[in-house]
């Protein structure tokens, strides 16, 4: 299969589409890859499009050059002295913020369809909410992850709060918040923070690879499991046990798992089709 390129509307975000994998790569390597508002948009459009897009079977997001996301531009913050509200008032700006946040983390966390963060290095404020939104991570030996927000004077943004505390702990989410401290990939690997740490001329084929397995699996299972452990983190016992109930039957049904079964019995692998 050819390598699709899509067009994004800005050179910012770079978009990819070979095998059912989608690759978004945060392209500003010159600052880390930190977010532009073209970027943003960008990211927002492509994750849209990709939660009811078919051919899109698993999702990467990573960054060119020598970072993952730096987060926000503190650099332009610092410009125009005010890094959250600019012309708009303070309850517009909370409204867009949120609206921003809800598109762009919480659509990676949420999209039925699995999503992996492949960091070449810094994870960093909001970058590093957005890899963690995302279900699997991989890292190059040399990449860290920093909440790095008491470094600038902010409290965080980008589900960053919500999604440490699930992976690592409340109090641990609080240390990390707190000092900002620089967390290395085999501390984040100890940490449950990463799955995968590599070489980093090994990254982009190590997270290829994790992907190219989800693109060939059984898509309409992997929604529901997504579901089902996005439910779990913080829902009551007897809600999880209905909602696997009913997403397991559901599933049975499906031509996946009767091809599953037959390959099973033959003693060969399935060959999945999303149905």
């Amino acid at each position: 299969m050819t390598v699709q390129s899509l067009d994004t509307g800005t050179s910012d975000l770079i978009a990819t589409l070979d095998e059912g994998v989608l690759t978004l790569m945060l392209n500003r390597p010159e600052a880390r890859n930190a977010m532009s508002k073209a970027m943003n948009k960008a990211l927002q459009e492509q994750l849209a499009d990709a939660e009811f897009n078919p051919a899109v079977k698993c999702l990467v997001l990573t960054g060119a050059g020598k970072g993952f996301c730096a987060g926000g531009d503190v650099k332009g913050m610092a410009a125009s002295g005010d890094g959250t509200v600019g012309a708009q008032t303070i309850d517009e700006a909370i409204a867009r913020q949120r609206l921003n946040q809800r598109a762009t983390a919480g659509k990676l966390f949420k999209m039925p369809k699995p999503t992996i963060a492949a960091l070449p290095g810094a994870a960093a404020g909001a970058g590093l909410s957005l890899a963690l939104a995302c279900d699997m991570r991989v890292m190059a030996r040399n990449a860290i992850m920093t909440t790095a927000f008491a470094r600038v004077g902010f409290s965080g943004d980008y589900g960053g709060t919500y999604f440490l505390t699930q992976l690592v702990g409340s109090a641990k989410a609080r240390e990390m918040y707190y000092l900002s401290d620089r967390v290395s990939a085999d501390e984040a690997l100890r940490l449950g923070l990463t799955n995968w740490v590599c070489e980093p001329e090994e990254l982009m084929t190590k997270a290829r690879e994790i992907a190219l397995r989800i693109a060939n699996g059984p898509t309409v299972a992997y929604r529901y499991m997504k579901e089902n452990l996005n439910r779990a983190m913080a829902g009551e016992v007897d809600d999880c046990l209905d909602l696997e109930a009913t997403h397991h039957i559901h599933c049975g049904q499906t031509e996946d798992h009767r091809e599953a079964t037959q390959a099973f019995v033959a003693k060969r692998e399935p060959v999945f089709k999303g149905r």
